[in-house]
């Protein structure tokens, strides 16, 4: 059978293509299921709802693995349901989690990775898919393989590769349903809210530059948000995302005398894809994170400039 993405207009990049009919078969599918994240030696399982009803995007998803979490979707507003605290947490959501993929268009993607599309269909949790790889063109990413429903294009598996090709965190489809026989009743969450604490993460639009900010971006990654938020233990913290579509980096500031209690030894930290490193930068700390190349995290430290601006007179 031929793919569902195979028929594509010939102006568009057809790895370009895939990726967005990717993306939209997890933003309109229904579906339910269950998937497994694997970073390292950590597995943990995820049971997802997803349905699209006339007010937009509704999903539950129940962490089934270590403390009870939920986090319940409708559009780009968040629960997160922590029970033993009685408390809900709201919060905004990009929409790249698993089984998205896509941070913006991904119209710049194929300039930074060379496609392999596989030419034989592979198949995860009993369905039929096609294995596409990403194999970045420099050092500063790393690669991806993906495997991609035949009949819907929902991805159903996605790995990540490093730098010597090896596996280096995945998340996969275990058992998955798609279309009818998914009811909005599914959605219910198990646990009755009413009486728990609610609390708001608010986040502020920056511009980091107007601040006396020079933070470079790697090749082909482009500003996603320059937010202001509250972390734990009330700490304000300013935050930059960067993506290239695919991979995101996440760089925060904040004042040193806030930072140095629980900031990470200078340097680099590695917890499976994910790599961190931080610095500090004049009264201020730097923590860049991201699935990159350690090396990509610790230029954009070290060249990372703060040039605080004169207030007039």
């Amino acid at each position: 059978a031929q793919p569902a993405w195979a028929e594509t207009s010939p102006a568009a990049d057809p790895i370009v293509t895939l990726l967005q009919k990717v993306q939209t078969a997890a933003r309109e599918n229904d579906y339910s299921g269950v998937f497994t994240y694997q970073q390292g030696s950590v597995m943990q399982s995820t049971r997802v709802v997803h349905v699209i009803d006339g007010t937009g995007e509704r999903e539950l998803l129940d962490m089934l693995d270590g403390p009870p979490r939920e986090f319940v979707r409708h559009n780009d507003t968040v629960q997160c349901l922590i029970p033993e605290k009685k408390l809900v947490i709201l919060q905004r959501r990009r929409g790249d989690r698993f089984p998205g993929l896509l941070l913006g268009d991904g119209k710049e993607i194929p300039a930074h990775y060379e496609a392999r599309v596989g030419k034989d269909p592979n198949r995860v949790a009993g369905r039929e898919c096609t294995m596409l790889e990403l194999v970045p063109k420099d050092k500063v990413r790393y690669g991806f393989r993906f495997c991609i429903d035949m009949a819907s294009n929902l991805l159903l598996k996605a790995q990540t590769l490093g730098l010597h090709h090896q596996v280096v965190d995945q998340v996969s489809f275990t058992s998955l349903l798609i279309g009818p026989g998914i009811s909005a009743d599914q959605l219910a969450s198990s646990w009755k809210t009413q009486g728990w604490r609610v609390l708001e993460a608010p986040m502020v639009s920056i511009d980091l530059k107007k601040m006396g900010w020079r933070i470079p971006a790697p090749a082909g990654f482009q500003t996603v948000t320059q937010v202001s938020r509250l972390m734990k233990a009330d700490r304000q913290v300013n935050q930059l995302v960067l993506s290239d579509g695919l991979s995101a980096i996440s760089v925060f500031i904040e004042p040193m005398d806030r930072a140095h209690k629980i900031a990470p030894p200078k340097g680099a930290v590695h917890k499976g894809a994910m790599n961190i490193f931080g610095t500090r930068i004049g009264d201020h700390w730097l923590t860049a994170i991201g699935e990159v190349p350690v090396d990509t995290l610790r230029d954009i430290a070290q060249r990372a400039e703060y040039v605080p601006l004169i207030a007039p007179r």
